[in-house]
């Protein structure tokens, strides 16, 4: 089976975007408008215990599994899926994208809502 076709068992991802206000990072900085791209795999049990956070370090996409929008297979494909080893048939999977990321999160080419220009060099670390 080509990739392509282990990756259309899941479809087409949809990106989500969870949005938030005054969001408080590590360092104290404060994101006055936060925005955090997402996608999700698989059904969430009743009382929620069968969630997976799917992270990644280098990708900085959240696209884990099936096709993207580009026809792209997701980064983790080979392991998320019916039948895989992150069974969606079993687990509820959310694959996030990185704060900072070029892919749908808010990042230094953002509009940072106190100047109206983008973040730039002074997007906080």
């Amino acid at each position: 089976m080509s990739d392509s076709s282990k990756a259309e068992q899941l479809g087409v991802a949809t990106v989500k975007i969870f949005e938030t206000k005054n969001f408080r990072l590590h360092r104290g900085e404060v994101l006055t408008e936060l925005k955090l791209a997402y996608e999700t795999y698989g059904t969430l049990s009743p009382d929620g215990r069968n969630a997976i956070l799917a992270t990644h370090g280098y990708t900085s996409s959240q696209h884990a599994a099936g096709l993207d929008d580009r026809g792209e297979v997701g980064w983790w494909d080979g392991l998320i899926g019916p039948g895989k080893a992150i069974d969606t048939n079993r687990y509820f999977v959310v694959s996030s994208n990185m704060l900072g990321s070029s892919y749908g999160s808010t990042a230094p080419a953002s509009i940072n809502p106190k100047t109206g220009a983008p973040y730039g060099p002074d997007f906080p670390a």
